[in-house]
C-alpha cells in the first residue's frame, strides 16, 4: 500500500513524528548493527513506525544497537530480501504473508477469499492461533516472526463501467490481480477473466481497456490516481492481508536477552500504531475518492462466498494449505469448505 508524499507528511506530523525518522538510525558508538529491510515507501506508516520502534530500542539500550530501516526495497525486492533474511545478510524484514507462500505454504492462509468478516477477526486470527500456526511454520525455516503483523488492508473492486453487486456482475469481466495463485484462482471460480499484471503497468492497462477493472486497498487506489481511469469502487473487501515481521531466527537468538526484550515491545508497539494509521487513512480516503468521482457501493458478499464454495474455491485451497491450518482458519472466519 503507498500514499502518496503529503498525505503521509501530513498522517507523520498528526502522530507527532519529526523529520528525523524519515532517515535510517545510525546511533554513535553502537556495538550491535541490524539492517530491516521493507518494500514499504519512506513515508508509508509501515516504515515510520518502525523507524519510531529503531530509535526507542536505541534509546532502551543505551546506544547499544542501532535498527538500520530500510524502506522501498532499497535492500532488493521482497523474494531477494526474504533470501538475504535466510543467509543472514538481512537481519530483519516485513512482507506479505502471500509472499511467503512459496516457501512456507500456509504463509499466505489469511488472504482465502472472504474470510474475515472485519477487522475484529481479522486481529483475533491474526494475534490468535492463526497467526502462531504461521509463525510456527516459518520458525522451520529459520525465520523468527513477531508477534503483531503490520495492516495492508482489505482489497475493494473499482471499475470503469458498473458497480459489482453480484457475481454476475462479473462474468467475463477483465480485472487485473497481482501474480499470486490464490487470488488468479478466486477471480477465475467468480466467472471473472482475471490477467496478472505488473503495478507498474496498472495505470495504463486501465487507461487502454487492456483489463476494465483492478482492485486494490482504497489508500493504493488514492494514492496511485485510479479514480482517474476508474468510476466506480465496490467495497467488496473480498481478502485481507497484512505484512509479518521477521528475521534471521539464529542472528535474533544470538542476541542479548535486553536486546531481544527491547525489539519484542517496540516493535509490538510499532505495529499496533501501524494499524490504527492505516484505519484513519482508509478512513479518509473513501471521503476523498468520492470527492474524486468515484461512486461507491456496499454489495452483500455472501452470494460471492457462496459462489466460491459452489466452485470448489475452498475444497481446493482447503486441500493445499492442509486440515490442520484451515481448521484454524475457520475457527475465526465460519466454515467455507
Amino acid at each position: 500500500m503507498a500514499l502518496n508524499r503529503r498525505q503521509f507528511g501530513s498522517l507523520a506530523a498528526s502522530m507527532g513524528l519529526g523529520a528525523s525518522v524519515f532517515n535510517p538510525v545510525r546511533a554513535q558508538g553502537a556495538q550491535i548493527t541490524l539492517k530491516y529491510g521493507t518494500a514499504f515507501p519512506a513515508d508509508h506508516p509501515g516504515t515510520l513506525r518502525i523507524k519510531e520502534a529503531a530509535e526507542a530500542v536505541r534509546k532502551d539500550t543505551g546506544g547499544k544497537v542501532d535498527l538500520q530501516v530500510y524502506p522501498a526495497s532499497q535492500l532488493g525486492s521482497e523474494p531477494d530480501m526474504i533470501s538475504q533474511v535466510r543467509a543472514g545478510a538481512i537481519d530483519l524484514m516485513s512482507t506479505a504473508g502471500t509472499n511467503l507462500q512459496t516457501l512456507v505454504p500456509t504463509a499466505g492462509i489469511n488472504g482465502v477469499a472472504f474470510a474475515f468478516k472485519d477487522y475484529a477477526a481479522v486481529w483475533a486470527a491474526m494475534d490468535g492461533e492463526l497467526g502462531g500456526h504461521v509463525r510456527g511454520a516459518l520458525a522451520k525455516v529459520g525465520l523468527q516472526a513477531f508477534d503483531k503483523v503490520l495492516d495492508n488492508g482489505y482489497r475493494n473492486i473499482t471499475t470503469a463501467s458498473k458497480a459489482i453487486v453480484t457475481p454476475a456482475d462479473l462474468k467475463g469481466f477483465k480485472i487485473r490481480v497481482p501474480g499470486i495463485p490464490m487470488w488468479l484462482s478466486m477471480f477465475k471460480a467468480l466467472g471473472a477473466s482475471p490477467t496478472a499484471i505488473p503495478f507498474g503497468e496498472l495505470y495504463s492497462a486501465l487507461q487502454t481497456k487492456v483489463v476494465d477493472g483492478q482492485e486494490n486497498p482504497l489508500a493504493l487506489i488514492q494514492s496511485a490516481k485510479l479514480y482517474e481511469v476508474q468510476k466506480f469502487c465496490s467495497l467488496t473487501g473480498h481478502t485481507w492481508d497484512g505484512h509479518f515481521i521477521f528475521g534471521n531466527a539464529r542472528k535474533l537468538q544470538s542476541l542479548p536477552k535486553e536486546v531481544q526484550d527491547a525489539l519484542n515491545t517496540h516493535l509490538t508497539t510499532a505495529a499496533l500504531r501501524q494499524r490504527e494509521d492505516i484505519a484513519r487513512l482508509n478512513k479518509d480516503a473513501e471521503g476523498v475518492l468520492t470527492k474524486a468521482g468515484i461512486t461507491f457501493n456496499h454489495p452483500d458478499t455472501t452470494p460471492f462466498r457462496e459462489m466460491l464454495r459452489s466452485a470448489g474455491f475452498y475444497t481446493e485451497w482447503k486441500t493445499k494449505f492442509g486440515d490442520e491450518a484451515w481448521a484454524k482458519l475457520e475457527k475465526y472466519a465460519g466454515r467455507l469448505a
